[in-house]
This record gives structure tokens, C-alpha cells and sequence, in this order.
């Protein structure tokens, strides 16, 4: 069974940790700054909400005085408009009276707000039995207004000025508390800028270390990568194309292999693979998959029993049973284009004859899965044909809406693609690149084997 090398992972580890620290400290941060300026911000509003009760309730002292004008102007004149003058003053100094009653309500200023409801009192008061009857028996004069008026009015004063004073002790407050959240605001940022300079110090040793064991293993990487990519070897009377597509951007190699490899004079094996999994672990299980059927293979001539056999050696071998291998083996006769195969559950095998595309047929269930005897079929190939072996990579190739290309299209792709091996290889990696946007989502390999007849050459 396949394991990560011991210091990769610790490096792995080391680096997910410090990262993982890092960016809890950033979190803590950031956090923090929003944190700190949601607060001030908010002390902000409530300093200008007490600010605009104090103005607020000075419009209120002003508006008083226009009532009572108003009535003196209606009192002398009998002119409505004094009326309405009275009317809009009283509608405003209400609107007033609400506004600083709200703020006073959110500050939770409890005497101020008793202060001001006595002062809507006393005003509705002096309404009631002042001005009320002044404007529906204006002949009582002006001796009555003054009489009567001076009492109200300095109690309002009084009680206004009461209110204004709690307003202007709570926006002091606010404004002290905006200063000291500023301040620890500026205390906090700079033990931040700290602990960021400390670690961008500890993070750029951790990476240059590791930077270090990443070029010490590198070439390391590069052989291992060399012996895992798939290869063939030249046979006779066939043209051989070949591509592999990675869906990893940083490695070359996959759980997807091809293999052709000569038995003998006339005879080649030709195998394609998918092995369940992804990047370098998968890539060591399919340099297994290589060698170990090639072995097999020069022990036994039919397919069925080369996959048979394979099947018990990986079932004995592989101890992890959610590992599985889509895989067609096959033997290629290059003196007569006979190619006789055995396929389990690989279903992106093809013959491209000169007027249609021909699927192989699944003979058997995936390797790995069950103890299982696999069948062999075979095909004739005429010159010019082509088999075209591809793993899943091919047929589910995705769209960007998601969808995938699906076996009737993969065919007509065959079909439109150019004749000669390496071109109709290439042109079908062009086409999954396109249909993915450059992007993707599983490994692909290709192998394109032309058959040219016994007299020709291969390339």
C-alpha cells in the first residue's frame, strides 16, 4: 500500500499549522479593526444624535416664541394668516419635540426625558389655556396674553434648559469615548504590526528552509516522474501517437497509463489504464500496473488471461480495497492486423476504420472489485485503421455548463480528426483543452496505434 513520504508530510503539516496560526491571527486582527471602527463609528452617530437633539430642541425654544408672535399678530390684526402661522409653528415644535424625545430614548436619559415630557406638558398647557381661547375670543386682548403668559414661559425655559444640559454632559461623554477608542485603536494596530513583523520574519526562515528540501528533492521528483509517464516502443507496420493530460498543474503523472511493448518480433502488447485516484501515489500504482502486466503477458498469449491473472496479483498485492483500475490489455498481431483484447470495465476503447468508429466491447468487471475470469474478443484491422485507446478523461470531459462530452460525441471527434496517429493523438487532447477551458477536471491518456500494412515502415 502506497504511503506519503514521512517528511513531506511533516513538512505538509508544519506548513498547514503555521498557516492555519497565521491566519487565526489575521482573523483576530482584522476582526479586531472592524471591530474597533464599528464602535467608533457608532459612538460617532449617537455624538451626533445628541448634537442634533440640542439643535433639535433649540428650534423647539424658537418655534415657542413664533406661536406665541403669532397669536399676538392674530390678536391685534385678526388676520388668519396669524393662523396659520400658529398652526405650521405648533406642527414643527411637535416634530422637534419627537426627534430630541427619540435620541433622549436611545441615550437612556431618564430625567431628561421626564424634563422634556413636562415641558410638552406645560406646552400643551399654555396652549389649551392661553392661546385656544385667544384664537376663538381674540377681544380677551393682548393684557390677557400677558398676564397669563409669563408663568409658562419661564418654566419652559427652565425646564429646556434642564434637558439641554443632559444633552451637552452625554455628547461629552461621547466625544471623551470616541478620543479613547481612538487611542487603543492606535495601541492595538501597532502591537499588531509587531506580531506580523515577527512572524513575516519566522514565515520567510520556515520558507527558505523549505525552499531548500524543495530543490534538494526536485530532481528527485523529476526522475520518479520520468519512470511513471507512460511510453512505447516502436513496432512494426504501425504508426504510434500518444498524449497524456494531467488534470494537476504542478505534476505530470497521474492514475491514467498507456504501454506498448513488444512481445515479440511480430506481436506487440498494447495496454491503456485508469487507476482510481490522482497525482503521484496514483502514478506509483500505474508503474505496477506497467511492469507487472507486461510480465504476465510474456507468459500468456490470450488477453482474458493476462487480466485474470492481473486481477488476482492486485487483489493479493493491493491491500486497500477502495482501490479499483478501469484497463483494456490487448495483443496486436503487426504482420496481419489482428488485435485480440480483453477490456475491464474500460469503456473508451475504439477502431476507427475509413467510413465509422467502432466501440470495444467491455468483456469483464473492473480489476479489483471481484475475482472474476475475463473473456477475449477480437477485431480485424484493415490498413489505414486506427485503434484509439483513451481513459475517462476523454469521454467525460466537461463542459463549462458541467456537461460532459458523452461517447456518441467523443466518436465523432474520432472521426473528424485527422488520420495519421500522432495528429488525430493531438488533435483529440486540443479538443478536451477547448471543451474544458485549458481546465481539466480528470488525467487523459491517448493512444492512437494506425495500422499501415505489412510492407511499411514505422516512423
Amino acid at each position: 500500500m502506497l504511503k506519503p513520504l514521512p517528511a513531506l508530510t511533516e513538512r505538509a503539516a508544519g506548513t498547514v499549522i503555521f498557516t492555519v496560526f497565521l491566519l487565526f491571527v489575521l482573523w483576530i486582527a482584522v476582526e479586531g479593526a472592524f471591530q474597533t471602527r464599528a464602535n467608533i463609528a457608532d459612538t460617532f452617530s449617537r455624538e451626533a444624535e445628541m448634537q442634533r437633539a440640542q439643535i433639535d430642541l433649540q428650534e423647539m425654544l424658537r418655534l415657542q416664541i413664533n406661536e406665541e408672535n403669532s397669536l399676538r399678530g392674530f390678536v391685534l390684526t385678526r388676520d388668519p394668516f396669524y393662523v396659520q402661522q400658529y398652526a405650521l409653528a405648533s406642527a414643527q415644535w411637535a416634530a422637534k419635540e419627537t426627534a430630541v424625545h427619540n435620541a433622549l430614548v436611545d441615550e437612556h436619559l431618564g430625567g431628561a426625558l421626564q424634563m422634556l415630557d413636562e415641558y410638552d406638558t406645560v406646552q400643551t398647557r399654555w396652549r389649551t389655556e392661553i392661546a385656544l381661547p385667544l384664537l376663538s375670543r381674540p377681544r380677551s386682548g393682548l393684557v390677557a396674553l400677558d398676564k397669563q403668559n409669563k408663568a409658562f414661559i419661564d418654566y419652559q425655559a427652565q425646564t429646556a434648559d434642564g434637558v439641554r444640559a443632559a444633552l451637552v454632559v452625554t455628547s461629552a461623554a461621547l466625544v471623551r469615548s470616541t478620543q479613547d477608542q481612538i487611542n487603543r485603536s492606535s495601541y492595538v494596530r501597532a502591537f499588531w504590526l509587531l506580531i506580523f513583523g515577527l512572524l513575516a520574519i519566522l514565515f520567510n526562515a520556515y520558507g527558505s528552509r523549505l525552499t531548500r528540501e524543495l530543490q534538494e528533492e526536485r530532481m528527485v521528483s523529476d526522475v520518479l516522474q520520468q519512470a511513471f509517464r507512460s511510453a512505447h516502443v516502436p513496432v512494426p507496420n504501425c504508426e504510434i501517437g500518444a498524449r497524456y493530460l494531467s488534470a494537476s498543474n504542478r505534476l505530470r503523472v497521474g492514475g491514467d497509463v498507456y504501454d506498448v511493448f513488444r512481445l515479440s518480433e511480430k506481436r506487440a502488447l498494447l495496454l491503456i489504464a485508469d487507476v482510481s485516484g490522482k497525482g503521484v501515489d496514483a502514478a506509483v500504482l500505474t508503474a505496477f500496473v506497467r511492469f507487472t502486466v507486461r510480465s504476465i503477458a510474456l507468459r500468456h498469449v490470450d488477453p482474458g488471461n493476462i487480466l485474470t491473472e492481473f486481477n488476482e496479483t492486485f487483489a493479493r498485492t493491493i491491500d486497500n480495497p477502495s482501490l479499483f483500475i478501469t484497463m483494456l490489455v490487448g495483443v496486436l498481431d503487426c504482420s496481419g492486423g489482428s488485435f485480440s483484447y480483453a477490456s475491464a470495465g474500460h469503456d473508451s476503447a475504439y477502431v476507427r476504420r475509413s467510413t465509422s468508429v467502432e466501440a470495444l466491447q467491455v468483456t469483464g468487471p473492473l480489476v479489483g472489485v471481484i475475482e472474476a475470469t475475463y473473456g477475449t474478443k477480437s477485431v480485424q484491422l484493415a490498413v489505414g485503421d486506427s485503434l484509439v485507446l483513451a481513459t475517462d478523461g476523454l469521454t467525460e470531459a466537461r463542459a463549462r455548463s458541467g456537461e460532459l462530452l458523452g461517447e456518441r460525441a467523443a466518436m465523432d471527434l474520432i472521426a473528424a480528426a485527422p488520420p495519421e496517429a500522432q495528429a488525430l493523438a493531438d488533435y483529440l487532447a486540443a479538443q478536451v483543452r477547448k471543451r474544458s477551458g485549458n481546465r481539466p477536471t480528470d488525467d487523459l491518456a491517448l493512444l492512437v496505434v494506425r495500422y499501415a500494412g505489412e510492407d511499411a515502415c514505422n516512423a
